[in-house]
């Protein structure tokens, strides 16, 4: 029986440079890949011991890249190894079936939505209404799915993530803080899901996962086996569960935990 591993991307495998957490000194750091440009710029990089253990990983499980990234910025993604079959983006509203997104599995997605859920346009505006412009760079809608926004952390006033995340859970929505950005997604909206219809189409089990943020929880609950880093919104909480290991790791060191671990646990099966 073939593993799946589905792992987000995003603090958990690739790592912005704001994210990358070396705290050795300079000549101990390890030597580093970059799988993202954008407008000509190196974004995101993995160890390239890293880069190695997740060729090893597709060749040893169906390895799934499950992202809350818009399809675009998923594709900007140059992963090592074989391209994946299959890719969850926008936190599982979008499956991609060799890079194609599947359009009954989006369709199913919307309509659940549609009939679960305030309307997005209602928390867009609710947003753009009590964000401060003093500390928002950016409100942007994804995939017409969800809405975030891109903030200066330092001047985000104590308690607002915490009146916002109230507000939408009386809608049907949650909220995740993630660095600089502040998801507002809709509750049904989840990874977990996706990932159940990868394993009822594929027939790979058990499924390991990974992964940092509170939008990551349903994806690691449901998992047969599940890993997080030391950073993030998971760990700053003491968020944990019985079938997760809560890794010491934090920054890009913790990506190339993680994939250690991942392929220990594909190859013992």
């Amino acid at each position: 029986m073939t593993v799946l591993v589905a792992s987000d991307l995003d603090r958990t495998l690739i790592y912005s440079t704001a994210a990358l957490g070396l705290t050795m000194p300079d000549l101990r750091a390890p030597r580093l890949l970059c799988v993202e440009v954008y407008e000509s710029r190196p974004l995101s990089f993995l160890t390239e011991r890293a880069a190695r253990l997740l060729t090893d990983l597709g060749d040893a499980a169906l390895f799934v890249p499950v992202t809350t990234r818009t399809r675009k910025q998923y594709q900007r993604v140059n992963l090592p190894g074989p391209q994946p079959t299959y890719a969850i983006c926008a936190n599982g509203g979008h499956l991609l079936v060799d890079g194609v997104s599947d359009p009954g599995w989006n369709a199913r997605v919307t309509a659940r939505l549609a009939a679960e859920c305030a309307p997005l346009e209602e928390v867009r505006e609710h947003l753009a209404r009590t964000a401060d412009p003093s500390w928002v760079r950016k409100l942007r809608v994804a995939e017409d799915l969800f809405v975030y926004l891109v903030v200066e952390r330092e001047l985000l006033p104590d308690g607002w993530v915490k009146e916002l995340a109230s507000w939408a859970g009386e809608r049907g929505w949650t909220v995740s803080l993630q660095g600089r950005k502040i998801y507002a997604v809709p509750a049904p909206l989840t990874k977990s899901a996706a990932v159940r219809e990868v394993v009822r189409r594929s027939g790979a089990e058990p499924v390991l996962a990974a992964g940092d943020s509170l939008l990551d929880a349903d994806l690691l609950l449901a998992a047969d086996r599940g890993w997080r880093p030391g950073h993030g919104e998971l760990a700053d909480t003491g968020w944990s569960a019985p079938s997760v290991t809560a890794l010491p790791e934090r920054g890009v060191l913790a990506g190339e935990r993680i994939l250690r671990e991942f392929l220990r646990a594909a190859r013992r099966r």
